[in-house]
């Protein structure tokens, strides 16, 4: 029996949009706080929250996003989403925040876009792929980032870079061809739904929690690894961290996600969320080289491998016409969690030391097996079949 294609022209571009897209984030996001204390003589919480202001834009493009995509379609709210992200404002502040809502806006189209374009029958094989521009873009743009740093004008390169590299985004959009119509729902079907109804897909809700809760989980290694690892004696080997994840979920990846379409997301789910409190017991004991860096791998295969299927999941549980709600959801939920994860466990760690943090992180990832059971697990099957 013939497969239906995965690897269509628009496909790889639309990936790699994402890929440029996060690279951007990334590249910026280790940078900016610096560039606002060196160029603007920002206090270091002024710095913080122009680094995590990008967070709250990118909140308010996903929620904007979902019920555009409805009325105006996929292809239209990209082109939005990356005219956008090429403009730059002069206030720094101002800038971060309009960035995050473009970033918002383009990447969950990107994400929709993907999910409306690849064949029902390879849809968890073929998020995981893309879901790879992404992790690709996470380890390269903040080693990007600190190397321009180093160079005299670095902060030139640093905003040169992200003007051509949203140019490049235009341009290889403009060579897609991406015909999707726009949803066939009537005024009344659409009237029938709540207002929360109108921004938010029910249907993608209980998957999207538990990715709150994972990202949150997540959260702190993204936030406190440096500091950690300087703590522990660790700082060379955790400058490979982030290499050993990206390496692990690029070489799991492809099999889990045509695992997921053959036999549905819990033989990916229950093992992966188990590997990741496994990973995170190492990481909050590591003492050594070794196992600071298997954290990393049992970290990269539990939660990279989870996101993936979890994003599948809230897109196959979801009718066609809602897709941008559902992907729009499912970021908005797990954002949120990566974004309140670092302000809340900052207030923790000065009483209780890093980790405590990763040891409470455990149990908080144990927590989410049997709410993951009770909110989807047991009617997996049921629930992407009625869909």
């Amino acid at each position: 029996m013939k497969k239906d294609r995965l690897w269509t022209k628009e496909f790889v571009i639309v990936s790699f949009i994402n890929f440029l897209l996060t690279l951007m984030f990334f590249l910026l996001m280790v940078t900016i706080a610096s560039y606002a204390k060196t160029e603007f003589h920002a206090s270091t919480s002024s710095a913080g929250l122009v680094s995590s202001i990008f967070i709250i834009g990118a909140l308010i493009g996903r929620l904007l996003t979902g019920r555009a995509i409805s009325h105006i379609g996929t292809k239209k709210t990209l082109w939005i989403g990356l005219g956008f992200f090429a403009v730059h404002i002069t206030l720094l502040l101002v800038n971060r925040l309009l960035q995050g809502i473009a970033v918002g806006i383009a990447s969950t189209a990107t994400g929709t876009i993907i999910a409306q374009i690849l064949p029902a029958s390879r849809k968890g094989e073929g998020i995981g792929y893309y879901s790879l521009s992404a992790i690709l873009a996470t380890a390269i743009g903040p080693f990007l980032g600190m190397i321009l740093l180093r160079l005299e004008d670095g902060f030139t390169w640093i905003f040169t870079m992200n003007v051509v590299f949203s140019l490049i985004c235009l341009m290889f959009y403009a060579m897609a061809k991406i015909n999707i119509p726009l949803p066939s729902v009537s005024v009344k079907e659409e009237a029938k739904g709540s207002v929360l109804s109108k921004f938010i897909e029910p249907k993608a809700l209980p998957i999207s929690f538990i990715a709150l809760l994972i990202g949150f989980s997540y959260s702190g290694v993204l936030s406190f690894l440096s500091f950690y690892a300087e703590e522990m004696n660790l700082s060379s080997a955790s400058s490979y961290f982030f290499l050993v994840y990206a390496i692990v979920i690029i070489l799991s990846r492809p099999f889990s996600g045509k695992l997921m379409d053959a036999r549905g997301a819990n033989i990916v789910t229950y093992p992966s969320l188990v590997l990741f409190a496994l990973g995170m017991l190492l990481f909050s004991q590591a003492s050594t080289s070794w196992m600071l860096l298997l954290s990393a791998a049992l970290i990269g295969v539990g939660f990279g491998n989870f996101n993936s299927i979890a994003q599948t999941v809230a897109v196959k549980v979801t009718a066609p016409h809602r897709f941008g709600l559902a992907t729009s959801t499912y970021y908005i939920l797990y954002d949120l969690g990566l974004g309140i994860g670092p302000y809340l466990l900052g207030f923790i760690v000065p009483y209780t030391g890093y980790r405590t943090i990763f040891i409470g992180m455990v149990a908080f990832i144990l927590f989410s097996i049997p709410l993951y059971h009770w909110l989807h697990g047991k009617r997996d099957r049921e629930l992407i079949r009625a869909a």
